[in-house]
């Protein structure tokens, strides 16, 4: 008798690891690829941080279990960054360290919803978002968005739904967009929610890494928003698995007794790297700089390559093209691109089942050098010269 499979597990895969794994099985087998796949910053942990991290482990610090939440330091740094970089006062107690954003969402989901639920949130849009949330018995309540509302949900989205969802996700800047929310829209959809009895969750892992455009933290405009931030993107700790959560106070029980069983905590040398981290602006700043570098080459060379339509570029180190002039197939489209050009990006249909067929991501979290020579192989596959 065979055994049973939960449908819990039963969500479709996260296209970009395909690709990854498509590009390493070309590089073991000899081929040079440039990865513009990936959204993962090709630095490390800030170097200050690393080294206070070694003085960390060569110390006496059994560096054991710490409270759910985290240890205090940590989150007291944090309360000190939103106060220093955004002029928003978040109390310490209201910040929840987290096993990178992952769990973060893991843990904001079980705690804002019953299993029936639905959520609203936009597509094109990060797929685990969905994912998670069908695992978890919630259902995602997916809505098409375009260069009309920058790729953002809006009110006015809300209003035109049969029935208002329970919650709601934003990212701004947004993955796989890179737009960033007006800051009068974003207001204007928080007070609705709160008025409406609407959980907003507010994605707001790429904050830091912008182009000129201003991001509006959640806490500061809602009471009842759950913020969820990370160390992976801005601070480039990817590996480190180290995220964390703004809270409402209706939420702070709850997620600490979940944490607890399910986590008990993230990883206490995580959480040192990244109280480090927060230390270690003037290196990080480096890095966004770069990313700007690296955008300005893509957005110059792109269009010339027939790439010419693009999401607004705000924030993040996305781009995000439309591709209908050359394919309707995007899957197709970026194997050929990985096989006959050894250049890797994401198709489209990992973050958008509507519209993603005729869209693809690049992203320039690499290095300068990178973003040119796919550019240059890019030309090469594109006109044969």
């Amino acid at each position: 008798m065979p055994f049973k499979v939960a449908a819990r597990g039963v969500v479709p895969p996260f296209i970009v690891m395909d690709v990854m794994r498509d590009a390493a099985a070309l590089e073991a087998a000899g081929r040079s690829i440039v990865h513009l796949e990936v959204g993962q910053p090709s630095t490390g942990m800030p170097k200050k941080a690393a080294a206070r991290v070694a003085e960390l482990l060569a110390g006496t610090d059994p560096l054991g279990y710490t409270v759910a939440a985290g240890i205090p330091a940590l989150s007291a740094r944090i309360s000190r960054y939103y106060a220093d970089e955004y002029a928003v006062n978040i109390p310490a107690d209201r910040i929840f360290g987290t096993i990178g954003s992952s769990a973060a969402f893991v843990l904001a989901f079980l705690t804002a919803f019953e299993a029936g639920d639905r959520v609203a949130l936009a597509s094109p849009g990060y797929p685990a978002y969905r994912h998670i949330l069908k695992s978890l018995g919630i259902t995602p309540e997916l809505i098409a968005v375009d260069a009309g509302s920058r790729y953002q949900l809006t009110v006015d989205h809300l209003k035109k739904l049969p029935k208002l969802p329970h919650g709601v996700i934003l990212a701004s800047p947004a993955n796989p967009t890179g737009s960033i929310m007006p800051a009068d829209a974003f207001k204007e959809l928080a007070r609705f929610c709160d008025r409406n009895g609407i959980r907003l969750i507010s994605d707001e892992i790429y904050h830091g890494i912008t182009y000129g455009p201003k991001v509006t933290v959640a806490a500061s405009v809602s009471g009842s928003a759950i913020v969820v931030n990370s160390f992976s993107k801005y601070f480039s700790m990817t590996g480190w698995r180290m995220g964390w959560l703004v809270i409402p106070e209706d939420l702070k029980r709850p997620m600490e007794c979940l944490a607890q069983n399910l986590f008990i905590s993230a990883p206490t040398v995580a959480q040192y790297g990244a109280l480090f981290a927060l230390d270690c602006k003037d290196e990080l700043e480096v890095n966004v700089a770069r990313y700007a570098r690296n955008r300005d080459v893509l957005l110059e060379h792109l269009p010339e390559l027939g790439f010419g339509k693009f999401a607004p570029a705000d924030g993040a180190f996305y781009i995000y093209a439309d591709i209908s002039n050359m394919s309707d197939d995007s899957m197709d489209f970026c194997r050929r691109l990985l096989h006959e050009a050894g250049v890797a990006i994401t198709p489209g249909i990992d973050f958008d089942p509507f519209h993603g067929r005729r869209f693809v991501r690049f992203s320039f979290a690499g290095s300068t050098a990178d973003m040119q020579e796919a550019c240059a192989r890019l030309k090469t596959w594109r006109t044969g010269k």
